[in-house]
Formats: structure tokens, C-alpha cells, sequence
């Protein structure tokens, strides 16, 4: 009978530390499944597999171009390989920092980019974050002169590739759009222009394409971002500019 109790504690131990070992397995779990869903890259920043034999197309540029990376790839789909680096492409100085970075060791054949509404947007004593037009310190994140100097800069960078260089100029500001002056889209666009043209570089003109159809593709209130099917159609022109750089000369 001592034998027979003994086993039942030693049963009993044995079942109350196999439980702990379970819960802990759920918490483990758990705690992993959190890690992974907070590492998640959303859609548009995941890696893509190349199509072996056909060209690479890298997409450059900031939330507006996110909006048309999945339709562009799509769109460019058994045509083009079509990548884009896993971040919001920013101003001209993050993208003087950056761009080896992104542009990697691989080979490109048409490279279609753009910065400018984030150089152009309003910052205050931080230097990166949005603010009031009429706060007493607030500035342009990137002047001016110092835009043109960086896309020098950046395009003599992006010439040492041998791709086919496209520059997309910046979408229009709406009136009343916070922390932007809707004349400086403009007013930015032709200091790029200049560069552009200095160095015979493809110009996509997307501010002349969106201005007169402002209501009808881009979000109300004078938000400077484009409804999904304004998207939609901003990805249509950009794949029709990069499958007629792919084309034959």
C-alpha cells in the first residue's frame, strides 16, 4: 500500500509539472506570436523573388509612391521585376543617406524615382515633424537651394548605375493642406526640372497629369494623398512610363 501511494504522488507531481510545462509553452507562444505580428512587413515593403529574365525596375520615392507600388507590380507582372526600398523614401536627405543603401549590388534597368513633399512640408524645432504654417519657428524641411543640391548630388549617384533614369516630379498640395504651401509643389518641381534636364533625364510629369483631376484622385480636407483608386491610376501611368523606357530603342 506504501508503493501504491507513493506512485500516486509521484503520478500527481508529475501531472501538476507537466501543466506548468504547458502553460508555459502558451506563453511562449504567445509571446512569439506577438514578436512575429509586430515584425510584420506590410505588403508593399515585403521582398520580392526575381523573375529570372526579366528587367529590374526599382520604384523611389515617398507615400505616394507606396500607393502605386502594388498596382505598378501588378500592372508590370510577367514584364518587370518591380522593387522599391522597405521604408518611406522621405525627403532628399534621407535619401542622400540612404541610397547605396537601397539601391544595393544588383542591376537595374530603369530606376523611376522622386523626392519632394517632404522636403517641401513644414517642420518645426525637430526638423522632421509636420507643423502649423504660422508657427513662429517652423520652416521647410529641405530649402530650396539645398533641394537642388541634394538631387545633384543624388543624381550623379543614380547615373552610376547604367540604368534608365526617370524622374516622377511631385504631385500637387492641395489648398488649405497642412504644414504645405500648395505653390511650392510647383516652385520645387522646376528646380528639379533644371537638374533633370542638366543631366538628360527622363521627366514623368505627374503634377501636370493630377492638377486638373485634384477632387477626383486625391483625399478631401487638403490631404496631399490619393484615394485607393486614385492609386490606381497614378500605377497605370507609372507602368506606362517604365514599359516604354523598357522598350527598344
Amino acid at each position: 500500500m506504501l508503493a501504491t501511494a507513493t506512485a500516486k504522488k509521484i503520478s500527481f507531481c508529475l501531472t501538476i509539472l507537466m501543466s506548468l510545462f504547458a502553460a508555459v509553452d502558451v506563453q511562449q507562444s504567445i509571446a512569439q506570436e506577438r514578436v512575429q505580428k509586430a515584425k510584420k512587413i506590410p505588403p508593399v515593403f515585403a521582398p520580392i523573388e526575381d523573375v529570372e529574365g526579366l528587367p529590374r525596375v526599382l520604384l523611389i520615392g515617398d507615400s505616394i509612391s507606396m500607393g502605386y507600388t502594388l498596382p505598378v507590380r501588378e500592372l508590370l507582372k510577367g514584364k518587370a521585376n518591380v522593387h522599391r526600398p522597405a521604408i518611406n523614401c522621405g525627403p532628399t536627405t534621407l535619401g542622400k543617406t540612404s541610397i547605396d543603401k537601397w539601391l544595393g549590388d544588383g542591376k537595374w534597368d530603369v530606376i523611376h524615382f522622386n523626392w519632394g513633399l517632404h522636403d517641401l512640408k513644414y517642420v518645426g524645432k525637430d526638423g522632421k515633424t509636420l507643423e502649423d504654417l504660422k508657427a513662429p519657428e517652423s520652416r521647410p524641411q529641405v530649402s530650396l537651394q539645398d533641394y537642388e543640391r541634394n538631387l545633384i548630388e543624388l543624381v550623379e549617384r543614380l547615373k552610376q548605375t547604367g540604368a534608365h533614369l526617370v524622374w516622377r516630379n511631385t504631385t500637387p498640395v492641395p489648398e488649405g493642406s497642412r504644414g504645405r504651401v500648395a505653390k511650392d509643389a510647383e516652385l520645387y518641381n522646376v528646380v528639379a526640372a533644371k537638374v533633370m534636364q542638366q543631366n538628360s533625364i527622363q521627366i514623368h510629369d505627374m503634377y501636370s497629369f493630377v492638377k486638373p483631376r485634384m477632387q477626383e484622385l486625391m483625399l478631401p480636407d487638403g490631404n496631399v494623398h490619393f484615394t485607393a483608386e486614385g492609386s490606381d491610376v497614378l500605377a497605370q501611368e507609372v507602368a506606362n512610363v517604365v514599359l516604354q523606357s523598357l522598350s527598344p530603342k
